[in-house]
C-alpha cells in the first residue's frame, strides 16, 4: 500500500475558501489544456492538504474541515459548474490524451455529485481514517508538512489554530448523526476513544505535536527559535490538548453509549445504497455487491487449491490450516540475525529482476529507488510500505521494511512484497506518473486505488516471469497474499450488505489465510470503518488480468508485452473504466 490514502483527501475542503469560492472555465472556447488546468488549480483550493502533499507552496496554513454543510455546498457547486462546462466540449473531436482526461473529469463529476447525496459528516471519524489522525501524521516534525523556513513553522500555527473550531464542528454534527440513527459500531468506537487519550499530556514537549521544535533548524535566529518554542507550547497547552480531551470525553461519554451492535453499514439509514455507491466509488466499475461476494468466493476456491499444490509439492503431511502455522512459525523461514540483512535481501531481488524487466517493460522511471529500514519509532506497528519520491529527483522513492526483530522477520512472502510495493509496482506505477510533464499537472498526482493498487497487485502475479518464485515457499507467499485479497471482496460485501457479524468476518478469514489473529481482527475492522475500500484491490488487478488476457487472444502474434504495459502506465492512474476504453482504442488500432 501507499504511505497516505490520497483519495480520502479528495473532498476535503479548506476553512478559509469561503470568501473566494473557485470560478471554473465555462467556454468549449477554452482550450481544453486551460480548462484542465483551472480545475486543477480550483480543485486544490478545496483540498489544501492534499496540495501540501504536492509539495505546493500557498496552501500549508489551510486547514481541511469536512463537516460543514457549508462546506459540502462549494463541494457540490464546484463540480455542478465543473460538469456545466465540460458539456460544452465534444470528446469525439478532442485528441487522445484531451479525451482521457476528459473522460477523467466526467467520471470525477458524477462520483462526487453522487456521493453528495449521503451524509458522511455524520460520522467524521473512525480508527482507521480521520483528520485527527492525518493532523498528526502532517505536523510531527517528519512527516508531510514542511519546517524547514519560519514561515513553514507559522504555517502550521495556522493550520492548528482551526482545529479546535473543527473539534466543535465534528462533535456537533457527529449529534446529528446520533439523532438520525447514523453511529459507528461499538467495537469501532471503543478504539478511537485511545487515539484521542494518547494525545492529551502534561507537559507540551512530550506530544508528538512539539516534534517540529525538537527538529528547528539550526541557523534560525535566537529570537524567532524562542518565540516559535514558545507559541508551539502554547498551542499544545491551550488548543491541541483541550480539544483531544474534549473528543476524548465525548467519545467516552456520549458517543460510546449509542454505538450499535451490528458490523456493517446497511444498518444505517440509506445505508444499502451509500454501499452501493462506495462500490462503485472504490472500484471504479458498476459491479454490483452480490457480484463481488460471488466472485471473490471463487477466487477464494480457486487460490485454496493452488495451495493445496503447493502443500503436496513440498510434502507437508498436514491439511491447510496447519500448513499456514508451519509457514508462519517454522524457523527455517526466519533467517536473518540483523536488519540490514533483511534489507540487503530485499534489495538484491531488483538485480536478480533485471534482466526480464528490460524485456517486460520499455517505461521505467529515472526516480532513484532505496530500501530502507522503516524508522524505529513506527516499526513496532508499521506495514512495509512505498513512500514515493519527489518529481524533481531530489527524494527517491523509498520501500520501507519493519524491522523491529530481524530473527523474526518471515521471508516468506517477501519476493511478491517487493514486487507489489517496489519495483515493478508501486514505484513503478507512481514514479512514471509524477515524472510526465507531458500530463495535466491533476492527472500527475491523481490516485485511484483500484487503478493504483490493482497494478501493484497484478505485477505479483509477474514472479515467474521476472526470475522470482523459483521457491514454492515464496510461490505461496504469493498466494497468500493475493488470498488476503480475496478474502476482502466475500468479508467487505458480507458485512456491509448481508448481515454478517465481525467474528463471522473474522472466522471466515482465518479458516482461509496464513495471517496472525491480531492482524485479522485489525483488518476487519477497517473494512467496518471504510467500506467498500478493500475491494479496490483484487477488482482491479483482475481487470488488468483481463485486458491482457483479452490483448494476448485478439492480437495473437502482435501482442508484444511492452507494449501492453505502456498503454496501462503512461496514461497514470485511471477509473477502470477509462483504462479499459483506452486499452480496446489500443487493441483496435493494432489490429
Amino acid at each position: 500500500m501507499r504511505t497516505f490514502p490520497i483519495l480520502f483527501l479528495t473532498v476535503l475542503l479548506c476553512i478559509q475558501c469561503g470568501q473566494n469560492a473557485p470560478q471554473q472555465a465555462n467556454s468549449a472556447a477554452t482550450p481544453m489544456k486551460d480548462f484542465i488546468e483551472q480545475f486543477y488549480r480550483d480543485r486544490l483550493a478545496l483540498n489544501p492538504m492534499e496540495a501540501t502533499m504536492q509539495g505546493l507552496e500557498g496552501f500549508n496554513d489551510q486547514l481541511p474541515i469536512t463537516v460543514s454543510e457549508d462546506y459540502r455546498r462549494q463541494v457540490r457547486a464546484f463540480y455542478t459548474r465543473t460538469k456545466t462546462a465540460l458539456a460544452q466540449y465534444n470528446p469525439e473531436q478532442l485528441d487522445a490524451k484531451d479525451r482521457i482526461s476528459y473522460d477523467i473529469l466526467q467520471w470525477e463529476c458524477d462520483i462526487e455529485l453522487a456521493g453528495q447525496q449521503f451524509p458522511d459528516n455524520y460520522m467524521p471519524v473512525n480508527q482507521f481514517w480521520s483528520l485527527p489522525l492525518t493532523l498528526g501524521q502532517f505536523g510531527s516534525g517528519s512527516g508531510t508538512q514542511p519546517f524547514k523556513t519560519v514561515a513553514d513553522y507559522d504555517n502550521w500555527l495556522k493550520r492548528l489554530q482551526v482545529f479546535t473550531a473543527w473539534t466543535d464542528s465534528a462533535i456537533v454534527y457527529t449529534r446529528k448523526g446520533m439523532q438520525a440513527g447514523y453511529v459507528l459500531p461499538t467495537s469501532l468506537i471503543v478504539k478511537v476513544i485511545p487515539q484521542f487519550k494518547d494525545m492529551v499530556v502534561k507537559d507540551p514537549t512530550k506530544s508528538l505535536y512539539y516534534g517540529p521544535i525538537q527538529v528547528m533548524p539550526a541557523d534560525f535566529p535566537a529570537a524567532e527559535k524562542t518565540r516559535l518554542t514558545e507559541a508551539y507550547t502554547k498551542m499544545i497547552a491551550e488548543k491541541l490538548v483541550p480539544a483531544f480531551q474534549k473528543l476524548a470525553d465525548f467519545y467516552e461519554k456520549e458517543y460510546l453509549p449509542k454505538g450499535r451492535t451490528t458490523s456493517g453499514i446497511s444498518d444505517v439509514p440509506g445505508g444499502r445504497e451509500r454501499y452501493n455507491h462506495l462500490i462503485k466509488y472504490w472500484t471504479t466499475t458498476e459491479m454490483t455487491a452480490d457480484e463481488i461476494f460471488d466472485l471473490g468466493q471463487r477466487e477464494v476456491a480457486r487460490i485454496r487449491s493452488e495451495m493445496e499444490k503447493v502443500k503436496a509439492q513440498v510434502g507437508f503431511k498436514g491439511d491447510l490450516k496447519a500448513f499456514f502455522d508451519f509457514v508462519r512459525t517454522d524457523k527455517k523461514f526466519t533467517p536473518f540475525q540483523k536488519p540490514e540483512e533483511v534489507t540487503a535481501w530485499y534489495a538484491s531481488l531488483e538485480t536478480v529482476m533485471k534482466p526480464q524487466l528490460n524485456k517486460m517493460f520499455d517505461l521505467t522511471p529515472k526516480s532513484k529507488f532505496e530500501v530502507r529500514r522503516t524508522e524505529a519509532f513506527r516499526e513496532a506497528s508499521a506495514s512495509a510500505e512505498y513512500s514515493q519520491g519527489t518529481p524533481d529527483g531530489s527524494r527517491p522513492g523509498i520501500f520501507y521494511v519493519p524491522v523491529p526483530d530481524a530473527a523474526k522477520h518471515n521471508v516468506v512472502g517477501g519476493e511478491s512484497l517487493f514486487l507489489h510495493e517496489a519495483i515493478p509496482g508501486h514505484h513503478y506505477q507512481i514514479s512514471l506518473q509524477q515524472e510526465d510533464t507531458t500530463l495535466p499537472a491533476f492527472r500527475r498526482f491523481l490516485w485511484y486505488g483500484a487503478y493504483g493498487e490493482g497494478w501493484a497487485l497484478y505485477t505479483e502475479s509477474l514472479g515467474k516471469e521476472l526470475g522470482l518464485y523459483t521457491d514454492p515457499y515464496q510461490y505461496f507467499g504469493m498466494l497468500s497474499s493475493e488470498m488476503h485479497r480475496a478474502i476482502r471482496l466475500v468479508v467487505d460485501v458480507g458485512l456491509h450488505t448481508k448481515g454478517w457479524t465481525r467474528e463471522q468476518a473474522i472466522q471466515f478469514s482465518k479458516d482461509n489465510e496464513a495471517e496472525p489473529e491480531e492482524s485479522i481482527i485489525a483488518e476487519i475492522e477497517r473494512y467496518m470503518a471504510i467500506p467498500g475500500q478493500a475491494l479496490s484491490y483484487k477488482i482491479g488487478q483482475l481487470k488488468i488480468l483481463e485486458l491482457r488476457s483479452k490483448a494476448e487472444k485478439t492480437l495473437g502474434d502482435k501482442f508484444d508485452i511492452k507494449e501492453f504495459h505502456n498503454e496501462v502506465l503512461d496514461a497514470g492512474c485511471l477509473p477502470l473504466k477509462v483504462l479499459e476504453a483506452k486499452i480496446d482504442r489500443w487493441i483496435a488500432g493494432k489490429k
